[in-house]
């Protein structure tokens, strides 16, 4: 592969904000490059989503979803963020996800799409594909794009630092000069290449790994986050990270999603006396808000000394309609001899979701030129203090149409860039990195996350938190100069610093509200 590869558009991730900005990019620019840190480039946050996409209810209308959106997310949400998603969202369900990829959605007995409900909503309006929507999405999805002749897809391919022009070129005085965003460098079978670009594209996906428990892949570690902080563009909300009330507690597996349209069809909390409790903490009672649910759980959990409560489904319906209507949450928990037909699911919160992220307009646009921001990375305004359940596939669809639109609209502004402008990376050190260190040190941001960052938190945590991160941080930057950069050691320098932006938003916030819980 070339040291140096130019293109029109640059997309960083393979999810559906960055896969439906590609495809949409490809009707409209002659050159586009998709790239993702994973070998399969289906291997996303996006794939792992379960519960479903908001569609149209009925009785329904982007008025009411708007509303919902609105208290799920503490009234502190952009407006017109959530108009922008009410009204446009559906039409893209049916154009992209229906007409154009396929999607196999589910049917219900009269051969209609399926209509499930989640916490937080008043209609049922959202459309799922069994239990495994996002997989469904993902697959069309990709295929599409390998089908796209002008699109240029590099798997495997590890993002290092966005190229800035107040950074990284060589002529001194355009440090004087608004910052540009010019491309990235990344990592490539051992070589490290530029890629520049008349626009760029961040739709890196979430931050989940850097918390102990979590629902996300491993490879949510931040990146899209970190490398537009370094690059010094506006980052908002961190503070507001999303805990899943429901994912499975058993002691050899990790944290695996419950999906809440599973409480949607009827499944009740229960304590261990086999108690139903939300009845207790709000009048939504199992559908209320994801962030009431989670205290709610935690509140039971400390009351009883417990170290999980139940989730039971004898109220969705027969064995039949159980399996039917959840197969990869039956076959996921029958792995662990938990048959959810006859026995209730131990169940605990973990992280879920970043609601905050790089501050975007509601075109995308970054405060840094040529930068854009979709999906989970980006933050409009859209799920203020928590997020409205199935809102995530559908903002990923909606926003990464957008940006491509409004980069096409604004094309004359984006000019070429001259190849001898921009240097080739400099490499610092030359040491293959340690990977007992970097193993010991994920784990202990994790574990700072979790006990000091996690769903309630106060001063005195959130003080230790960031002392212990910033230490912690200047260790690993030192380790990653003095090595030759490889995914591991990038990942981690990453994940630290989102973990340092999250526990400082997070501390700077004294106010409860949604996702961000302050006991003190």
């Amino acid at each position: 592969m070339a040291e140096t590869i130019h293109t029109e558009i640059l997309i960083i991730g393979s999810g559906i904000a960055g896969g439906t900005a590609a495809l949409y990019a490809s009707k409209l620019f002659e050159r586009v490059t998709l790239v993702t840190k994973e070998k399969n480039i289906e291997n996303c946050n996006s794939y792992y989503a379960q519960g479903g996409i908001i569609y149209r209810g009925n009785p329904d209308s982007p008025e009411l979803l708007v509303q919902d959106i609105l208290y799920a997310g503490g009234k502190i949400n952009k407006k017109s963020a959530a108009e922008v998603l009410a009204k446009e969202g559906p039409d893209l369900v049916e154009e992209i996800l229906i007409k154009e990829l396929e999607i196999d959605f589910s049917k219900n007995e009269k051969g209609e799409l399926d209509l499930t409900e989640e916490g937080g909503h008043q209609s049922r309006r959202i459309i799922h594909s069994e239990d495994q929507t996002g997989k469904k999405i993902e697959i069309a999805l990709t295929q599409a794009l390998y089908r796209q002749k002008n699109i240029e897809i590099i798997s495997d391919f590890m993002a290092i630092d966005l190229i800035s022009s107040s950074h990284h070129s060589p002529n001194p005085l355009d440090v004087y000069e608004e910052p540009e965003i010019l491309g990235v460098y990344g990592l490539k079978d051992g070589k490290i290449i530029k890629i520049l670009s008349r626009a760029t594209i961040l739709a890196t996906g979430g931050i989940g790994n850097i918390y102990l428990h979590s629902t996300n892949p491993d490879m949510a570690s931040g990146d899209g986050i970190a490398m537009a902080d370094r690059a010094g563009a506006r980052i908002i909300n961190m503070e507001y990270t999303q805990f899943h009330p429901t994912t499975l507690f058993h002691k050899d597996s990790k944290r695996f999603l419950i999906s809440e349209s599973v409480r949607g069809e009827g499944a009740v909390l229960r304590n261990k006396k086999q108690e139903a409790f939300m009845e207790k903490y709000h009048p939504m009672k199992d559908l209320a808000p994801r962030d009431i649910v989670t205290r709610a759980i935690l509140s039971e959990m400390t009351e009883r000394k417990e170290n999980y409560v139940y989730l039971d489904l004898s109220k969705v319906g027969t064995k039949e309609k159980i399996k039917n209507r959840f197969p990869h949450i039956y076959h996921s928990c029958m792995e662990y001899d938990i048959d959810i037909t006859e026995e209730m699911i131990p169940v605990v919160p973990a992280y879920h979701f970043s609601c905050g992220g790089i501050f975007t307009d509601i075109f995308g646009k970054t405060t840094l030129k040529r930068l854009f921001a979709v999906g989970e990375t980006a933050c409009t305004g859209l799920h203020g203090g928590n997020r409205l359940a199935s809102t995530s596939l559908l903002e990923g669809l909606v926003y990464g149409q957008r940006a491509v639109d409004c980069i096409y609209k604004n094309w004359k502004k984006y000019k070429k860039i001259k190849k001898y402008e921009i240097p080739q990376w400099k490499v610092t050190g030359d040491e293959k990195e340690d990977k007992a260190l970097i193993f010991q040190d994920w784990g202990t941001v994790k574990s700072i996350m979790w006990n000091y960052v996690g769903p309630i938190r106060n001063s005195k945590r959130l003080a230790r938190a960031l002392k212990d991160l910033n230490q912690l941080a200047d260790t690993v930057e030192d380790f990653y100069l003095y090595c030759y950069p490889e995914r591991n050691i990038i990942e981690l320098r990453n994940g630290i610093r989102t973990a340092k932006v999250v526990a400082l938003s997070a501390w700077k916030n004294k106010k409860s509200i949604g996702a961000h819980f302050r006991e003190d």
